[in-house]
């Protein structure tokens, strides 16, 4: 009998060391959650206008899309996923919840075929896991105010790129006398834009899926390759939709302006993956495109759709932050 006790106690404290070892691996789920989400809802903004128009086609335009963003994220990934890391708690515990709740808002704004931004989703569920932590007058706001700021730099500022790269590269496209090398110029350069685009997405953007894990849970490279292949995924099974709304909703573009957009989207995106803050491609392409606009004196075909878009934005960290407060309670109740 005491054997056969001896035996069951044996294989009960191995099963628990196993869950206990095993345990942190849950918390990864959140990121692979959220990878997926912004993926999928970021893939229109290096493909959209180029997508929606018609002029490169949706599927092989995500696969080798989708190659170039895992590389953006090992290569480019690491000065974002450190300043990500470091406004979280330090507990591994609070990123996974922060995470979870961004990618919870993610997918509800995708649902709505809304172009959020998972920076600031991310942002805010960390800061709802701060608040819960530490209390609101408790929380060192200084190093998240560049954050903030940003969220009002990038599309002003990709507005702005995109209005002079379309009145310099017009000069420069309407002295190719030839349609066929004009149809050639827009194809390739488009593919070429695009791949720049996943490039800075992923080099920018992977600090978002991961960035709250790396000290707690990963190291700089893991978190790279994962949120990579994360975000990959997501751009090649559910990111059609939130891609017909940016082509197609907000400024009627031919193929030249939308490969003018994705490329000034790209270069707001890789100039602040070179300072190492996360920001929006979302903000960005719809900046860009904005700014194309006004560029050709073209009007918005849908200011309902551009303020839609803009109020998810400002929903998007408090909706983020509400969720992750309520989840640390709950977790924190219950456990």
């Amino acid at each position: 009998m005491l054997q056969s006790t001896a035996f069951f106690c044996t294989i009960y404290h191995s099963i628990a060391k196993i869950v206990r070892e095993c345990w942190h691996v849950w918390y990864l789920l959140p990121s692979i959650f959220l990878g997926w989400s912004l993926g999928a809802n970021d893939a229109a903004n290096v493909f959209g206008p180029t997508v929606a128009s018609g002029l490169i086609p949706y599927k092989p335009a995500m696969i080798f899309g989708s190659i170039f963003v895992v590389l953006g994220a090992v290569v480019g990934g690491s000065r974002c996923l450190m300043n990500v890391s470091s406004i979280t708690t330090g507990m591994a515990l609070d990123s996974g919840l922060a995470i979870f709740s961004a990618a919870l808002t993610v997918t509800i704004m995708t649902l709505l075929k809304l172009p959020v931004s998972t920076s600031q989703a991310v942002f805010g569920g960390i800061v709802g896991t701060n608040i819960f932590r530490f209390a609101f007058e408790n929380v060192n706001w200084m190093p998240m105010l560049k954050f903030v700021v940003v969220w009002v730099l990038t599309p002003t500022g990709a507005a702005v790129i995109s209005f002079f790269l379309y009145k310099l590269l017009a000069i420069v496209f309407r002295r190719i006398r030839s349609v066929q090398l004009q149809d050639r110029f827009i194809t390739i350069g488009s593919w070429l834009v695009g791949f720049y685009g996943c490039y800075a997405l992923g080099a920018n953007n992977v600090a978002n899926v991961t960035g709250a894990l790396v000290g707690s849970l990963l190291n700089v490279s893991q978190a790279a390759l994962i949120g990579g292949l994360c975000i990959g995924l997501g751009m090649i099974t559910f990111s059609k939709g939130v891609i017909m709304t940016v082509g197609k909703n907000i400024v009627a573009l031919d193929h030249f302006s939308g490969m003018i957009a994705i490329l000034a989207q790209a270069i707001t995106v890789w100039i602040y993956s070179l300072v190492g803050i996360p920001v929006s491609s979302s903000q960005a392409i719809v900046g860009a495109v904005i700014g194309l606009g006004y560029a050709k004196g073209a009007k918005l075909s849908s200011r309902r759709t551009v303020v839609n878009i803009v109020l998810a934005w400002i929903a998007t960290p408090l909706v983020a932050g509400i969720f992750s407060y309520l989840l640390s309670w709950g977790v924190n109740s219950w456990f």
